[in-house]
């Protein structure tokens, strides 16, 4: 028998046996709707209860983002990575008001969460700018270190202890909105700021589910600089849909396997506490019905959002800002020499790791001596010696 890929399992669940998954000829959809209007949908009283998909049985598969407590999603281009995106915003905006539920989207990509502008779910416009997704991310960081605050001055563990603290109290006592961090591609933020990007994950993932924070996070580069040790570490609940090696799988699930599906949708659902992944057909919806939700959603209320977002600048590192000093002037004498900025060129001259020289070659640019970060294409020297010993000695 020839098929395209199978998975073994082994031993069959609650069998002596061995049972080989082979995928079907003809790919049946699953569609947002018919999972919507399931009774275990109807019956989540959770409002970040998320739709998935079916399990190879037929049953649906629906969790709750806030046990996750938070989720990454990677795949190969066109596996389902974003329509997945978009059932688990739509799954949440059928279920929670904006009182209830706000969203904060990071989309280096603008095209792909762009549809959910001024919806009122937000908590501020879709953030599209590369360069500002450090300062959104440092800002959840500081609303998270605000709501514990909150929650010691009034005795809570956490936000539904708040919440229901505020709800025998006047009505100026606001109850406090869960918040949905969804960043959609993790690997340009990780080539722009990595270090301030990484920091910001990490303390988020440790310490922001009880304050009623979550984050997915999503990427279609599923290698070890995009998911670093730390990310996966702190991020215990995983998706992946096909990639292209067993290699990849690994970086993702920890094992083999996703490099076996088949695409349009096929995903392994390895949630918090489980050993094994779960095979899944993932709920699909078109463009069409996402503008459908959403221009309803908008009819409804207008967005009010935090101006603050994207304002807030992460603080500075004064261990790293002496360090880098020391050897700033060297640094740059070492690309003016070479006549190029790369950050290979100052980890060989000057005999320091990757992390600090990209720290400086960033202070490089801030500074106007490089030019910005343009994917493949090498920056620019935009001094010369002269121009840099008047402007810096």
């Amino acid at each position: 028998m020839v098929c395209s890929s199978n998975l073994i399992e082994a031993p069959g669940p609650g069998k002596a046996a061995v049972g080989i998954e082979i995928p079907n000829r003809e790919i049946s959809s699953v569609y947002l709707r018919e999972l919507i209007e399931t009774k275990e949908f109807a019956g989540s009283t959770s409002r970040l209860t998320v739709i998935l998909g079916r399990d190879i049985a037929g049953a649906p598969v629906i969790t709750d983002l806030s046990k996750m407590p938070h989720l990454l999603i990677a795949g190969a281009t066109g596996a389902g990575k974003s329509v997945c995106i978009n059932t688990l915003i739509s799954s949440i905006l059928f279920k929670a008001t904006p009182e209830e539920v706000k969203f904060l989207l990071i989309d280096p990509k603008v095209v792909e969460l762009t549809i959910y502008g001024d919806i009122p779910h937000l908590i501020s416009p879709v953030v599209t700018n590369v360069k500002k997704t450090a300062g959104a991310l440092h800002w959840a960081v500081k609303e998270m270190e605000h709501r514990y605050e909150l929650f010691a001055a009034c005795g809570a563990k956490d936000i539904t202890g708040y919440n229901e603290i505020m709800r025998k109290l006047p009505p100026e006592n606001q109850c406090l909105p869960f918040i949905v961090v969804i960043i959609d591609e993790l690997a340009d933020l990780m080539m722009i700021a990595p270090n301030e990007v990484e920091d910001a994950i990490c303390r988020l993932a440790q310490m922001a589910r009880a304050a009623g924070i979550h984050l997915v996070l999503a990427t279609q580069r599923p290698s070890v600089d995009v998911i670093t040790g730390l990310i996966k570490a702190n991020i215990p609940s995983r998706i992946s849909f096909a990639v292209t090696s067993q290699m990849d799988s690994r970086t993702i699930l920890d094992m083999g396997g996703a490099e076996k599906l088949v695409g349009k949708g096929d995903m392994l659902f390895l949630p918090i506490g489980v050993s094994k992944p779960v095979r899944l057909q993932g709920a699909f919806l078109t463009d069409k019905d996402i503008t459908t939700l959403t221009n309803f959603i908008k009819d409804q209320m207008s967005p009010v959002f935090n101006e603050e977002v994207t304002q807030v600048q992460p603080e500075p590192k004064d261990n790293n800002e002496k360090q880098d000093d020391e050897l700033f002037s060297q640094a740059v004498n070492v690309l003016l020499e070479n006549g190029n900025a790369s950050v290979s060129l100052l980890q060989r001259r000057l005999r320091i790791g990757y992390a600090r020289a990209a720290r400086l070659i960033d202070l490089m640019e801030d500074k106007g001596i490089v030019s910005t970060y343009e994917g493949n294409k090498p920056r620019s020297i935009l001094v010369n010696k002269e121009q840099f010993n008047q402007k810096y000695h």
